[in-house]
């Protein structure tokens, strides 16, 4: 009984639930649990990659992951950066109204020349609910209670884009010669694909979830969304490039502008 308490009281649980039911391997460049525990080595705060300090690392490190160009390791590297640190807030969002806060000092983050590239985690767990959510009942450090629906979208906006997502993405672009719309689109295929492959652990449209959260962070016209064929996932099709075609051995993405111009 105690077991099942707590894991009911943890505020990532909906989410961690939602990571175990995702197609294909769902948590790969996420740390286990979300949580970054303290003392382990070789991960850097996300405070560090928004003030640029540790940004030429991370640019570097994905330039000989790929043999990539500056321009092309940038965007692939904002690519798998912006992917998971998104998808928590994003999908514990769509499945239970939870937003756990991602902003830089609450998330850390490390990158390998081996797969995965980059794995983040959180560093300390705050999560914003609606008042009507059950942890509400015991308020405790981690949660922060929200009055309305309206006010949640602006903490998860406020916490991942404004906070986050945006000052790196200004970052990046000091250092190489890529276009906003570019990187956003990243994201808005990334949030899209997130979610497609958690289809089955949200409730209602998974199409109408996507653009609700695409729109909340002014990334709806950088994707265009159909229902998958067969499944509830998604079909998702970019209208930029993530530049993977410029690599070495060039890799076109499903779903990708250049396979359907």
């Amino acid at each position: 009984m105690t077991a099942v308490l707590s894991r009911t009281a943890d505020p990532l649980a909906p989410l961690l639930d939602a990571l175990a039911r995702m197609d294909g391997p769902a948590a790969a460049g996420l740390t286990p649990g979300v949580r970054v525990h303290s003392g382990h080595l070789g991960w850097i705060s996300s405070t560090r990659l928004v003030s640029g300090d540790a940004l030429p690392g991370l640019l570097d490190s994905a330039a000989r992951r790929w043999g990539a160009s500056p321009h092309a390791a940038a965007a692939l590297a904002w690519k798998c950066y912006s992917y998971w640190v998104s998808l928590p807030a994003v999908l514990s969002f769509a499945v239970a109204r939870r937003v756990p806060l991602m902003t830089p000092d609450a998330v850390a983050a490390r990158w390998s020349p081996h797969q995965p590239f980059l794995t983040a985690g959180m560093t300390h767990v705050r999560v914003a609910i609606l008042a009507s959510d059950p942890l509400a009942v015991t308020p405790t450090p981690e949660v922060l209670v929200v009055p309305d629906e309206a006010a949640l979208r602006e903490v998860l906006r406020a916490s991942l884009i404004d906070a986050h997502l945006t000052p790196l993405l200004d970052r990046i672009r000091e250092h190489v010669h890529l276009g906003a719309r570019t990187l956003w689109g990243s994201l808005a295929s990334g949030v899209a694909h997130g979610l497609s492959r958690a289809a089955d652990a949200i409730p209602g449209s998974t199409l109408d979830a996507a653009h609700d959260l695409l729109d909340l962070f002014d990334v709806d016209d950088l994707v265009t969304l159909e229902p998958a064929a067969t499944g509830a996932g998604l079909c998702v099709r970019r209208r930029t490039c993530c530049l993977a075609f410029t690599l070495p051995e060039p890799k076109v993405c499903t779903g990708c502008v250049i396979r359907h111009p």
